[in-house]
C-alpha cells in the first residue's frame, strides 16, 4: 500500500495497526475548492488528492484529508495568535467535529468513507488558553489544537473513532488491506 500523504500522524497510525506501507505525499491545491459544507470540502480535497495519486501510482493507494469544524465553519490553521484565539474560543464549551474522508483503492476494490468524530469540550480556562497561545504550539494545526495536547483536559465526551480524529480511521480500512 502507498500512503499518499506526508502526515507523520497517519503513518504512525498505520504502523500502530501493523499495516505495511510506503509513504509518498501528493500535492493538491485545496484553495481552489468551492464547497457547500465541511463534508463536501473534505470530500473534494480527498478526491483531488486521489486523482493526483492515481496518475502517479495507478493502484494500491490510500489517500485521506481531514477538516476540523465548529458548527458549519471549517477551522483551518490559524494565521496568527488572534486568529488562533478566535478559533479556540469557538470550540470552548462547544462541540468540535473532526471529519475525515478516506479513499483506498487496490485491484478490484474502491473504498470511500467519510467519518466524523465529535469532541464535546468544557469551557477552556482563560489563563491556560492564553498560556497555550503564547507557547505557539497551536501553529500549523487545523483548529489550532490537537486533542492529545491543550484540549485534552477539557474533553467531556468523544463520539466516534479517535483514529479518525487523528486523520485516518484505520479500523475502517483494515478489513480491506
Amino acid at each position: 500500500m502507498i500512503l499518499c500523504s506526508a502526515s507523520k500522524t497517519r503513518a504512525e497510525l498505520l504502523k500502530s495497526f501493523g499495516v505495511k506501507f510506503t509513504q509518498s505525499g501528493v500535492d493538491f491545491d485545496e484553495e481552489t475548492i468551492k464547497a457547500s459544507s465541511p463534508k463536501n470540502f473534505v470530500y473534494q480535497a480527498t478526491l483531488g488528492k486521489y486523482r493526483v495519486a492515481k496518475e502517479r501510482f495507478k493502484e494500491n493507494i490510500l489517500v485521506a484529508d481531514t477538516v476540523v469544524t465548529s458548527g458549519e465553519e471549517i477551522l483551518r490553521k490559524a494565521k496568527d495568535e488572534d486568529d488562533a484565539r478566535r478559533i479556540l474560543e469557538l470550540q470552548s464549551d462547544s462541540v468540535t467535529s473532526i471529519i475525515t474522508c478516506t479513499i483506498y483503492e487496490k485491484k478490484d476494490l474502491f473504498f470511500l468513507d467519510i467519518s466524523s468524530t465529535d469532541y464535546i469540550f468544557s469551557k477552556f480556562d482563560r489563563n491556560e488558553l492564553e498560556k497555550y497561545l503564547k507557547s505557539g504550539e497551536w501553529r500549523g494545526k487545523a483548529g489550532a489544537c490537537m486533542v492529545e495536547g491543550f484540549c485534552k483536559p477539557y474533553i467531556k465526551e468523544v463520539r466516534g473513532l479517535e483514529s479518525n480524529a487523528m486523520g485516518l480511521p484505520v479500523e475502517k480500512v483494515l478489513p480491506f488491506v
